[in-house]
């Protein structure tokens, strides 16, 4: 597989800024193997992801970001840079649903999700056959006498532990404290069971039988400290119809969570997100 480097880029929108920044890396010997933009013109932003040729990289992968940073002052671009080279390190956290925590592992096993998964992380046991199923270690943190914040307390040292990079809720059905999410903005992905905006909270699937949805679907995001408000990533949807009860609804919606959650992490991995306040712009593959 070609080792990439991969930009992602954004600004306030302006002339010359494709031009201006393929010259940049053309002048410096690379190939632009991909370009990929988007101008938002109500809100007058620019956003683009950059991928190079790793192999085209003559000096240091410091000074190819210290050049990049002199080149963007005078344009006010932000940006970050990523080596396809580096594999992100992840830890999922789960409380007693099993789906979304099989696909993940599953589609990690097959190549699919191109990362590292040192940990899985529980307030509950239940889960710990699956981890050790995929021999990834498990760590039982249950919540003592309503004391959470000891309880993040420990998750924060093991993530620090194991230098993670992102963390992935799948179906953990704890509310992270706002110093929590604060510290972790952008790199915590949630599956919320429901199309958000709508029925957000708890059993949402109760709340849609009760309106007559005709579609359920699930929604992948970023976590913030305002339940189910962060930076939506993925979502899809499936027809259903009166026969159903919450529970045939939360049958149904299982196949909508995997596919969401995966690909919004993929995607996070793969570096085709750029986020701008509480929207992402999402590249395709």
């Amino acid at each position: 597989m070609m080792n990439k480097i991969i930009f992602l880029i954004q600004s306030k929108d302006q002339k010359g800024l494709l031009s201006a920044i393929s010259s940049h890396f053309s002048e410096r010997g690379f190939n632009i193997l991909r370009c990929q933009q988007h101008s938002d013109l109500l809100a007058n932003r620019y956003y683009m992801r950059l991928e190079l040729d790793l192999k085209d990289l003559k000096g240091t992968r410091q000074k190819l970001q210290e050049e990049f940073a002199q080149f963007s002052a005078p344009l006010e671009l932000e940006w970050q840079c990523y080596f396809s080279d580096y594999r992100s390190r992840v830890a999922i956290l789960v409380s007693k649903t099993s789906h979304c925590l099989y696909d993940l592992l599953t589609r990690h096993h097959e190549g699919d999700l191109v990362c590292d998964i040192p940990l899985i992380i529980s307030n509950h046991p239940t889960l710990e056959p699956i981890a050790n199923q995929f021999k990834i270690p498990y760590y039982h943190l249950p919540i003592v006498d309503g004391d959470k914040e000891s309880q993040e307390v420990q998750i924060e040292e093991l993530l620090e532990r194991h230098h993670i990079d992102l963390v992935v809720l799948a179906r953990y059905m704890q509310i992270l404290s706002p110093p929590f999410t604060k510290r972790w903005c952008g790199q915590i992905i949630n599956i919320h069971h429901a199309f958000l905006p709508a029925f957000q909270g708890a059993n949402p699937y109760l709340q849609a039988y009760e309106r007559g949805v005709k579609m359920i679907g699930a929604t992948s995001h970023y976590v913030t400290d305002e339940l189910d408000q962060g930076p939506i990533i993925e979502q899809d949807v499936v027809r259903i119809n009166h026969e159903l009860t919450p529970k045939g609804l939360r049958n149904v919606g299982k196949d909508v969570e995997r596919v969401v959650l995966s690909r919004g992490v993929r995607a996070h991995l793969e570096h085709r997100i750029i986020l701008w306040g509480n929207r992402t712009v999402v590249f395709n593959p």
